[in-house]
């Protein structure tokens, strides 16, 4: 089965522009275009898309907005952000609508396209840059109270959720651990399901909304090549 993707961008060529990258994949179809954010979340109603490419700044309904009417209504669907470097408030406030992932408008094509396979098999994105921005964010805002369910979760998988808030990947958590890719995706899995969330990018916003690794956030990572997921 090919991937639905809905783009909603408020400029007709950047939608024009993605319609033609994407058709060039056999597995991806774009479903709908929508040019404000209103149109966005009737469209996702109406067309059931798997993936929205969801612009940030559009008119009648912003990004953020839409968002979270369209998770709302179908809490299946997972939202590409796009957006640009400059934007750290819009980054922070479209984790916590429960966006699965980021991509930079100025991105080479074929990372588009792979960030739009990664969150289509419920993965989520973050690139190191990301990660870093939205971690500084974090760390200014007030702490909440860490969720009850935090202390279901074993003493290895409150490590693997601190080296996910971190920005590893699941390859560099194999092997700062020295455990299979496999034995990583079930702990994962694991504390997903014990945390109610639905994603790593979840895992990532209560992390620092709660304070749990404000020393991770203020410490340097030396990792900075691979996109989280």
């Amino acid at each position: 089965m090919s991937i639905r993707v809905l783009v909603a961008d408020d400029q007709s060529m950047v939608r024009a522009g993605f319609r033609m990258l994407l058709a060039e994949e056999p597995d991806i179809e774009v479903v709908a275009e929508a040019s404000n954010g209103l149109e966005a979340v009737d469209k996702a109603a109406r067309f059931g898309p798997a993936v929205v490419l969801m612009d940030i700044r559009m008119p009648e309904l912003d990004g953020l907005q839409a968002t979270r009417r369209i998770l709302a209504a179908n809490d299946a669907a997972r939202i590409l952000i796009l957006t640009t470097f400059d934007l750290d408030e819009y980054v922070y406030e479209a984790l916590r609508a429960g966006a699965s992932g980021f991509v930079l408008k100025d991105d080479p094509p074929e990372q588009l396209i792979a960030a739009i396979r990664t969150v289509a098999a419920g993965d989520a994105l973050l690139s190191p840059t990301i990660t870093k921005r939205v971690i500084k964010q974090f760390t200014r805002i007030p702490r909440l109270e860490p969720p009850k369910e935090l202390h279901e979760l074993t003493a290895r998988e409150q490590e693997i959720l601190r080296l996910i808030a971190s920005g590893l990947s699941n390859a560099e958590i194999a092997q700062e651990l020295y455990i299979s890719d496999t034995t990583v995706k079930t702990h994962i899995t694991h504390i997903l399901q014990k945390l109610n969330l639905r994603d790593r990018v979840q895992a990532v916003v209560l992390a620092y909304q709660t304070g749990l690794f404000e020393a991770d956030a203020r410490r340097p990572s030396s990792r900075d090549e691979s996109p989280t997921r």
